[in-house]
């Protein structure tokens, strides 16, 4: 791919800004009843979203809140159809992790119609007015990906298994990892052997991208993966060529199965996303929008196609295996007897 190619290509899929600005929410004031948070899931088919989950519940509840919970089995139609559901049953917010991005913003327009603000979580809802959006910055984790391997191997072979194409998180992935690569690629230092989005974030999909990289390049150097279950596809194909452990392969999500392959150095490093101060933050928002109360604060904003929208960004973290009892294991998301068994 070359630099214009690159470069038409982000100016095409990642056009952003990102600003500060201090708003106070406030509409009709809640009075009767606990708040009752809708929190729609595109699929619980990894284990961070039975985390999120259970995360923004156990947060809502400590704030006097409830919580309905509808999973989508990634299916946009059965999204909207569950969105309209709770709606129809007086949910007073809505929190989407969208199954489409651009499907999703029926969902806003469903929303709006009765009144009811809508928080996209972790994937931004494309091309509505879509009130907030709460999520870890993913350009900076792209950047964290390959800024990692890059360091360890600063000339090579480089190959790119981004996440779904359907989520704009892949686009905003995939920029960060070129801030880093690009500089590199033009000094001849590092060469992109393969550069291909997934249709799903599942292992199925690493495996077999792998599998083409290793076909076609025998001598690949590092591979960044969309996330944890697509790198559980790559170590699959590498272990089945040969190549276990003899390959940098990043990650994200923290998932266990994956820290305990970097432990047995199968895996390199991984990206450890803060969920649950993700939970505490959309929860937070969504107990002040249904109750009616002021919340000012300061948001970074970001276009999703059709307008800024307030957003509040955390920090992903690299996750190495000198460094996981001082990230994943003192943070009390995994235990440090299940990581090392």
């Amino acid at each position: 791919m070359t630099k214009n190619n690159i470069m038409n290509y982000q100016m095409k899929y990642l056009i952003c800004f990102f600003l500060a600005v201090t708003l106070m929410i406030g509409c009709s004031k809640k009075e009767t009843g606990p708040v009752e948070v809708g929190f729609l899931i595109h699929a619980l088919d990894h284990e961070r979203w039975e985390n999120d989950r259970d995360f923004l519940i156990e947060k809502v509840q400590e704030l006097g809140g409830t919580v309905k919970v509808k999973i989508a089995d990634n299916d946009a139609s059965k999204q909207l159809d569950q969105a309209k559901e709770l709606l129809a049953n007086g949910v007073d917010v809505l929190i989407v992790v969208p199954v489409d991005q651009f499907a999703a913003a029926e969902i806003v327009r469903e929303a709006h119609a009765k009144n009811v603000k809508v928080i996209s979580y972790d994937r931004l809802i494309k091309n509505c007015k879509l009130d907030f959006y709460v999520s870890t910055d993913n350009v900076k984790i792209g950047e964290l990906q390959a800024n990692y391997l890059t360091r360890i191997k600063p000339v090579g072979k480089y190959a790119l298994i981004g996440g779904a194409k359907a989520d704009n998180n892949s686009k905003f992935l995939y920029l960060g990892q070129m801030n880093e690569l690009q500089p590199l690629v033009e000094k001849g230092d590092i060469k992109i052997v393969y550069n291909e989005f997934t249709e799903a974030w599942d292992e199925a999909e690493g495996y077999a991208h792998a599998q083409k990289i290793l076909k076609n390049t025998k001598d690949v150097d590092a591979i960044i993966a969309g996330n944890d279950a697509i790198a559980r596809g790559v170590m699959k194909a590498l272990a089945e060529a040969g190549k276990e452990g003899q390959v940098l392969l990043a990650g994200m999500d923290a998932d266990l199965h994956n820290l305990q392959e970097i432990v047995a150095r199968h895996q390199t490093c991984t990206i450890y996303k803060p969920y649950e101060k993700l939970a505490a933050t959309a929860a937070e928002l969504a107990m002040k929008l249904g109750n009616g109360e002021e919340y000012e604060r300061t948001f970074q904003t970001i276009s999703n196609g059709e307008m800024l929208v307030p957003s509040v960004f955390h920090d992903g973290i690299i996750v190495n295996r000198e460094n996981l009892k001082l990230t994943v294991i003192s943070e009390g998301y995994q235990k440090e007897e299940e990581i090392y068994r």
